[in-house]
């Protein structure tokens, strides 16, 4: 194995470094006997902490300090910077933190600083439950069952997935996964042996058929599973249609891990694939399967991909920069039937198509929720806490639908997800807390990095602050005249800063 060629660069703040060293921002990157870290001034005091995020690996020197937390600049984790706890997805791992010391005008890193017991409940100790049952083993049952036992609970936790794989990082599917950049192996959120490590008895592929909440048990292909509270993490379900074709074993979607080994498996083969949908995720895979050599082309009914969701200018040239690397824009057009490898579309054009993924949207799965008795419309319906109509009984991740600015939103980003599920877990524990998280997600297409944060759902006016063929701008979305949600690239400060304001009461 090779050996580094030398400590990161910077001081090793181990031995000290002068307090008039520190730049004006509070931050100074540098070492701890060779390991990566920063050192930052907060209102409390100096803080020295790992320099990388634990989900991707940004560096944390470019984030946002608030308080006695740091935020990601890539994909918004955030950090306690106390002791290096994960504050909230999409980072579970904590960061290394180390105790400083202020000798005459130096400053030293000194022990670590161990993670915190978990904190107490609002409530007694009888009064909480003693079984949980999650049910999904997509974003929201995973962050929901880590944050259960960082929370302190320690009776019986059982996770149930419809998977027949570990809960996986499903946004690296459409990305890296399918472009062959990201080995299988880094694809599972953690080992089976982490779960047996936490105490978490995950069943993979058990379907569960009711659930009965006069006599909290869940009723499953893998036997009965008794509750005292539930949290419905079941996600949605890709959209099929309904066309000539379309049963062929060459026709795919998208949304498992199952599914994009599928993918991979035929892409191999294959020399044309078409994608019906230019959604994120569709147009994700599209250019991930182009990096792979194929020739690919995209049809979708609107006539610029995303309007509805970016706006004219920000779909236009995210559609100029598929055709740019060489995919065949069907805009305006819908498939009618796919036969002999041909895909046609509703104005007889043919499409050569060795494989079709189709990306229509999805749909909540809330079929459990409603055979139970749950109150049900576009998703799980529940209140601010993220219980649903039944006490006892919590939804989060895509399947919920939240009360938001005085009506109900729906969100199906993974980040979001994983908070939401990290929320309910506080409240099944008594926190009572209400549910206000600001939505974010980001896409990777080519060499461009959309991150966005908001609810891009409702705006009436669009401004552009940048050049968007230069890959730095801001897009920003009004209600009323009220900032709602913005969409940036090169310019992730400015997003991070945008998102505090929107999450200011």
């Amino acid at each position: 194995m090779s050996q580094p060629d030398g400590p990161p660069p910077g001081p090793d703040f181990s031995q000290g470094v002068a307090l008039a060293d520190i730049p004006a921002d509070g931050k100074l990157a540098g070492h701890v006997a060779g390991e990566a870290a920063l050192l930052l001034r907060t209102a409390s005091g100096l803080r020295v902490v790992g320099a990388h995020c634990t989900h991707y690996g940004a560096s944390l020197i470019e984030g946002r300090v608030e308080g006695d937390h740091v935020h990601c600049p890539w994909h918004h984790a955030c950090f306690d910077l106390r002791n290096g706890a994960a504050a909230c997805a999409p980072a579970f791992a904590p960061l290394p933190a180390w105790r400083s010391e202020v000798v005459g005008d130096k400053v030293f890193a000194r022990d670590s600083i161990p993670l915190p017991a978990p904190a107490a409940s609002r409530e007694s100790r009888d009064a909480l439950p003693r079984r949980i049952l999650v049910i999904g083993g997509g974003a929201a049952g995973y962050a929901a069952a880590r944050r259960l036992r960082e929370l302190g609970f320690d009776g019986k936790l059982t996770m149930l997935s419809a998977d027949s794989d570990l809960p996986c990082d499903r946004p690296n599917l459409s990305k890296d996964f399918l472009a062959g950049k990201a080995p299988a192996e880094w694809i599972p959120l953690q080992d089976a042996q982490a779960y047996r490590d936490q105490d978490i008895d995950l069943h993979l592929a058990c379907e569960v058929a009711s659930i009965d909440p006069a006599a909290r048990v869940a009723r499953s292909s893998q036997g009965d599973f008794g509750y005292d509270a539930l949290l419905l993490a079941t996600g949605a379900e890709p959209r099929r249609l309904d066309l000539p074709g379309f049963d062929s074993a060459s026709v795919f979607v998208l949304r498992s891990l199952a599914d994009a080994t599928a993918i991979v498996e035929a892409a191999s083969r294959a020399r044309t694939v078409a994608f019906v949908g230019a959604g994120f995720i569709g147009l994700e895979a599209a250019a991930a399967l182009r990096s792979r050599g194929l020739e690919v082309a995209v049809v979708a009914p609107e006539a610029i991909p995303m309007e509805r969701v970016l706006g004219a200018q920000l779909g236009a040239h995210i559609a100029g920069l598929h055709r740019r690397h060489g995919v065949a824009m069907h805009l305006g057009r819908k498939p009618t039937a796919l036969q002999s490898g041909q895909l046609r579309l509703d104005d007889d054009t043919r499409i050569a198509a060795d494989l079709v993924i189709v990306g229509a949207g999805v749909v909540p799965r809330t079929q459990l929720a409603a055979k139970a008795g749950m109150h049900v419309d576009n998703g799980i319906l529940v209140d601010a806490t993220l219980q649903t109509s039944i006490p006892g009984h919590y939804a989060a991740g895509d399947v919920a639908s939240y009360p938001h600015a005085g009506g109900r939103a729906r969100v199906e980003h993974w980040v979001h997800a994983e908070r939401m599920g990290q929320h309910a877990a506080g409240n099944m524990l008594g926190a009572g807390r209400a549910f206000d998280d600001v939505p974010f997600f980001w896409t990777h297409q080519y060499d461009l990095e959309l991150r966005v944060s908001g609810h891009l759902s409702g705006w009436d006016e669009v401004r552009l602050d940048g050049d968007l063929a230069a890959g730095d701008f801001m897009v920003r979305y009004y209600r009323d005249g009220k900032p709602i949600a913005a969409a940036t690239a090169g310019r992730d400060q400015a997003l991070l800063e945008f998102e505090q304001a929107l999450q200011a009461p």
